[in-house]
């Protein structure tokens, strides 16, 4: 099966919502927007709800954003507040170089 894009699978784990999940998924939509438009999907795992959930991706913080594909895997921890970060963590954009 040949695909020209690949889908990014994205995972966040939040506990309920708290205002840092809810800024996280905010930020998250707002990003894959901008640079993955119709190329991704989102899922929000709750943990208050399935909490069992927590321990397949070995999650130790809230929130926490899991790229499950394209590998390799990446986590990210916190409200995605910082976008150069969340991009260059997801390696959507290469990391700048340090002067």
């Amino acid at each position: 099966m040949e695909t020209k894009e690949e889908k990014w699978e994205l995972r966040l784990y939040v506990a309920g919502k708290t205002a840092k999940s809810v800024t996280a998924l905010t930020n998250l939509k707002r990003y894959c927007e901008e640079h993955l438009k119709g190329k991704y999907v989102i899922e929000v795992i709750d943990l208050l709800v399935e909490p069992q959930l927590a321990e397949g991706d070995q999650i130790l913080a809230i929130p926490t954003l899991v790229k499950k594909v394209p590998e390799p895997i990446r986590k990210i921890i916190g409200d995605l507040s910082n976008e150069e970060k969340v991009l260059v963590g997801l390696n959507i954009r290469p990391a700048k170089k340090a002067e």
